[in-house]
């Protein structure tokens, strides 16, 4: 009899990376956001990129450590 238990899925911390990740760039965003640099000269700076992409990376980490939760068979 075969048994999977303590084995994780690399897809399981690939997720939680991103939603690490996630959380960093879209608290670096906020941050931005309330304290923009007073010389920048960033091409369309106004649309906040960093919210936006750190929102998706969190989205997208949380589907995946949803995911491949590990599970007792």
């Amino acid at each position: 009899m075969h048994h999977n238990y303590g084995r994780l899925s690399i897809w399981f911390f690939i997720g939680l990376l991103l939603t690490a990740y996630g959380v960093l760039i879209t608290g670096a965003g906020i941050y931005g956001y309330y304290y923009p640099p007073r010389d920048s000269q960033v091409v369309l700076a106004e649309l906040h990129m960093g919210i936006w992409w750190g929102a998706l990376l969190f989205i997208i980490g949380m589907i995946y450590v949803v995911r491949f939760y590990p599970k007792k068979s």
